[in-house]
């Protein structure tokens, strides 16, 4: 045997032509010869289970080309048995097709049956393999003990188990995001109109093509229903995926050939509307991903999904053209939904998507701003959307900050005129309404207030200062009014800490229209109150029944544009709570402005004015103590900072004579110039000196430039000598090769 393989092997390998270059050993693939392979011969299909699988059969080829008989010959019909008709074209096609189809639920049970023999085959197999894979115990002493591992190896084992970094998806861009939510938001929209009109989902896509050989029996040649085989600990597990997403597709349209008959379980396996049941039922993994939030907010199913589809909030809306435009898609809707509409317009229209949305949208600022503005004048007005819609305000601030400080400065500028224009026509001007306050609020809440000057925060603070000293106090709502702007002035100046004399001045008067009046107050009060007159004593309290059944709680705004009070024990609980927010307003400025050196100064009035409040003892209990807690924080600050101080100097000398400097001349230098002669010459000296500098550098600059080229002149010179010198030489082999073949011929 060894023998024979070697002269097989030896055949193999000898060649039989000595000058067959590409002669080499034969190629095989899974025993055979890629030769035989490329001929051809024998093609067997692989999706064929028999041999005669392609093989036309006598009669389908009889019936379709009429046996390759001549063109205009028809095959005469053969009497049936039992003297029966003949059979027709049509029928001969269906046993056809019957035929086909039986073969194919033949070949079915087969694969089924060798599926089956091969998992009880396996299964003897792994019942056996237990038996087949004992080994013999090695030989050894088992109980000896394994060595330590020391540090290092330790430390190496915790790295090689140790968690991996898994590479993660990339971060997407704004303009990525962005493109993705109008996407996501068109598609939502497109679902609610086709609900609305009534139409079924399968209605918007286009039909297949059909083609003319197709048998309309639901088998689909492209369909690949081979199951996935894979191991788990050691037994075989069939995936069953595929086929049970075949028989939830066949029981789905067993469903919709029924009339209406079908249970909730099963409407989970089909794609229909199963996202618009109005028992919120879950319609599995075929549910797209807005149907959740159409199920959420509880729209109803399409038997009478027109009339809810279309009460629903679009996905999609237009940008505003007009601030009427705005009120239009946000008036008589909910809180919720107006603040939805604003960010789904944002969506629609972001800057990235095209080029005249960043237009858009600095407009819708403008338009949302008199918006709101108009719902601060609504009686009642809407303080809880308002606060709703700052956020909105902010996001489009900081999307486009310059536009949005052009609309506030022509609002506040708009506001400012406005008020000038009363104050030169009646000598004194009424608090504004409450949009403008709403308007100095949100300034606020939008830009920064902390810095030094500011395009929009800085005519702002002069638009509050002007409210406090040219408006006067002439009704409770103008005391809320500018306890209202006190704060806000607060506001704007927490972080910077700068001292507001309007301010302050503004909450004495409150304190003294609060309090009985006196003959010597022991300070001076400034416009626009005044120490005797008709609203001396507004906000006195004119019942002293009505303290006892007032309780402390926070001022409503909605008191500055609303009606007066209806009864006067109303009026008076408005007197007190105005009063408790002058005195935190108070508490708040003795804690902000401590630390300054003029705040003996400062608290002078307030200090009198709180005394008097507290002597009178008229106040309810937590006032007082307001007060005292108050004055003991005065007294607290005072001790900290120390009284103003002149600066020690130094004492001024006396006035002397300047002495006069001669300048001591030097030998050897042109002297009798005046200073700006030296100058000049000087400038001139140097100006020679760089000049001659730069005329060096120039000529060293040029004589390497020479040295270079010369350099590169005679390389290129070596060069053509090296070659024209290779030439000659190859030209006189050539001379003497063709005289010694000459002398050759000649001999011969």
């Amino acid at each position: 045997m060894l023998k024979r393989f070697a002269l097989e092997q030896q055949r193999q390998h000898e060649k039989k032509n000595i000058y067959n270059l590409n002669e080499d050993e034969e190629l095989t693939h899974y025993g055979q010869s890629l030769a035989d392979i490329e001929k051809h011969h024998d093609i067997v299909d692989s999706d064929s289970d028999t041999e005669e699988r392609g093989a036309l059969s006598a009669e389908l080829t009889a019936a379709h080309f009429g046996g390759g008989g001549p063109l205009h010959e028809k095959p005469t019909p053969a009497p049936g048995k039992d003297g029966e008709r003949p059979r027709s074209r049509k029928e001969l096609i269906e046993e056809l097709i019957a035929k086909s189809k039986q073969e194919k639920r033949e070949r079915q049970a087969q694969r089924e049956d060798a599926l089956e023999l091969t998992e009880k085959l396996d299964q003897d197999w792994r019942e056996i393999q237990a038996l087949l894979a004992r080994r013999a115990p090695k030989p050894g002493n088992r109980d000896q003990e394994r060595p330590t591992p020391d540090a290092y190896d330790v430390t190496v084992r915790e790295l090689g188990f140790e968690m991996k970094a898994q590479p993660s998806n990339r971060m997407k861009t704004e303009e990525e995001l962005a493109k993705e939510e109008q996407e996501r938001l068109k598609n939502l929209e497109a679902d609610r109109l086709r609900r609305m009109r009534g139409k079924d989902e399968d209605e918007d896509t286009k039909p297949k093509h059909t083609s003319a050989d197709d048998l309309s029996d639901g088998f689909i040649l492209d369909q690949d229903d081979r199951r996935l085989l894979s191991y788990k600990d050691g037994r075989m597990s069939i995936e069953e995926e595929q086929s049970g997403e075949a028989s939830d597709r066949e029981g789905a349209e067993d469903e919709g050939e029924d009339a209406g008959e079908g249970d909730a379980e099963d409407s989970s396996g089909s794609e229909g509307h199963a996202d618009l049941d109005s028992d919120g039922e879950s319609a599995g993994e075929s549910e797209r991903p807005g149907e959740e939030q159409r199920r959420a907010s509880g729209h109803a199913s399409p038997g009478g999904g027109g009339g809810a589809a279309s009460t629903e909030l679009p996905y999609v809306f237009a940008a505003p053209e007009s601030c009427e435009d705005l009120k239009a898609l946000l008036s008589g809707r909910p809180t919720e939904e107006q603040l939805l509409v604003l960010e789904r317009i944002q969506k629609c229209h972001h800057p990235s998507l095209a080029v005249g949305n960043r237009a858009k949208l600095e407009k819708l600022f403008g338009f949302l701003l008199e918006y709101v503005g108009e719902l601060a004048t609504d009686e009642p007005p809407a303080l809880g959307t308002i606060d709703k819609l700052v956020v909105q305000l902010y996001d489009l601030c900081q999307m486009f900050p310059e536009s949005a400080s052009s609309c506030m400065k022509f609002v506040l500028r708009d506001a400012m005129h406005e008020m000038e224009g009363v104050v030169e026509a009646r000598g004194r001007a009424r608090f504004p309404g409450l949009d403008v306050l709403i308007y100095l609020k949100i300034a606020g809440m939008l830009f920064p207030t902390s810095d030094f000057r500011h395009p929009v925060v800085t005519p702002a603070l002069v638009c509050l200062s002007q409210l406090l000293t040219k408006c006067p106090v002439l009704s409770l709502q103008d005391a809320v009014k500018g306890l209202f702007v006190c704060c806000v002035f607060l506001d704007y100046v927490s972080l910077s800490g700068r001292l507001v004399p309007e301010l302050i001045n503004f909450l004495v008067g409150i304190l003294y229209i609060a309090a009985p009046n006196s003959q010597s107050p022991g300070y001076t009060l400034v416009h626009p109150f005044r120490a005797l007159g008709k609203n001396s004593e507004l906000l006195l309290v004119s019942d002293e029944r009505d303290v006892a059944t007032w309780q402390r709680r926070h001022l409503a705004l909605h008191w500055a544009s609303g009606p007066p009070a209806r009864t006067e024990t109303e009026a008076n609980h408005i007197r007190l709570s105005c009063l408790a927010v002058c005195l935190a307003l108070v508490k708040r400025c003795v804690h902000m402005y401590g630390g300054l050196p003029s705040f003996h100064d400062i608290v002078r009035p307030l200090r009198a004015l709180l005394t008097e409040h507290l002597a009178s003892r008229s106040h309810p209990r937590e006032l007082q103590e307001l007060i005292r807690a108050t004055l003991t924080d005065m007294e607290t600050q005072e001790e900290r900072c120390q009284p103003l101080i002149c600066e020690k100097s130094r004492p001024v000398p006396l006035k002397l004579f300047t002495p006069r400097l001669v300048k001591v001349l030097e030998f050897g230098r042109k002297q009798g110039s005046s200073r700006e002669e030296q100058e000049r010459k000087r400038l001139m000296h140097k100006h020679r000196r760089e000049f001659k500098g730069a005329v060096r550098e120039i000529r060293k600059d040029n004589q390497f430039l020479a040295r270079m080229q010369l350099a590169e002149a005679m390389e290129r010179d070596a060069e053509r000598k090296r070659k024209v010198k290779q030439l000659f030489n190859s030209l006189a082999t050539q001379e003497g090769e063709w005289k010694a073949l000459k002398r050759k011929k000649l001999k011969k």
